[in-house]
């Protein structure tokens, strides 16, 4: 019998424009990781920050390749934008994935993350944004989840739209960072919000560091899910 050879996979991340190169080589380290679990399949990883990147790294990968966005929301990036750049590619025949964010055992790993600290009072930290209420959906979806299944109150708050982590006064023992990587918003706004918040817990490291994330990709590569074709399945 002819052996299978599965569809290559390309990680990819928003990066940091300020720092594109720092950026590209933490995920590459994931990628590494990731690449670890999956033997059977080519594995590589790219920002968009890295100018022509996106391009260079679809070439080496060849036709039929699958693109996998550690973005924490589907959306406009995931449904428009890189089927865009794939197209300005030259990409043949390839499939834009589910995001990190959307992904269902994400949010286990959130839930686990906060039984494991015991608290009670858990402020969830994500991007949001003031142009689609998608982002927001997926962390309140994430909250409520969380609060079900360990009985904490969980509220979220933001960076890019209301309600913003710098108002939450008085609430909270830990925060978690729904977040990817360890960037400008996790360690600069983040500590910078709670602080203005009189926030006196600890702050977590972001989802997307824990080292169980590593898996959860990799099983996600597995099961191959395409990104929503319409409207973002948590939309409310």
């Amino acid at each position: 019998m002819p052996e299978i050879v599965l569809p290559p996979v390309l990680i990819v991340a928003h990066g940091q424009p300020a720092a594109p190169a720092a950026a590209a080589a933490e995920l590459a380290r994931f990628a590494a990781q990731v690449a670890a679990l999956c033997p059977d399949r080519q594995i590589a990883s790219v920002t968009l920050a890295e100018e022509g990147g996106l391009a260079k790294a679809v070439a080496a990968l060849g036709a039929g390749g699958r693109l996998f966005p550690m973005f924490m929301a589907g959306g406009w990036f995931t449904r428009v934008h890189l089927p865009a750049k794939l197209r300005e590619a030259g990409a043949l025949g390839w499939q834009v994935l589910e995001p990190f964010g959307c992904d269902p055992a994400l949010a286990d790993l959130a839930v686990t993350l906060v039984r494991e600290t015991g608290a009670h009072q858990v402020i969830l930290a994500a991007h949001g944004s003031f142009k689609s209420s998608v982002p927001s959906d997926i962390a309140y979806a994430l909250a409520e989840k969380i609060s079900a299944e360990t009985g904490a109150e969980v509220r979220a708050g933001f960076i890019d739209q209301d309600p913003q982590l710098a108002s939450l006064t008085g609430f909270g023992q830990i925060c978690l960072p729904f977040f990817a990587a360890a960037g400008g918003h996790v360690t600069q706004d983040i500590p910078a919000a709670l602080a203005q918040a009189g926030f006196a817990g600890r702050i977590l490291p972001p989802i997307g560091l824990d080292p169980r994330a590593v898996a959860v990709v990799a099983a996600a590569l597995q099961a191959g899910r395409p990104v929503c074709a319409t409207a973002c399945r948590y939309q409310r």
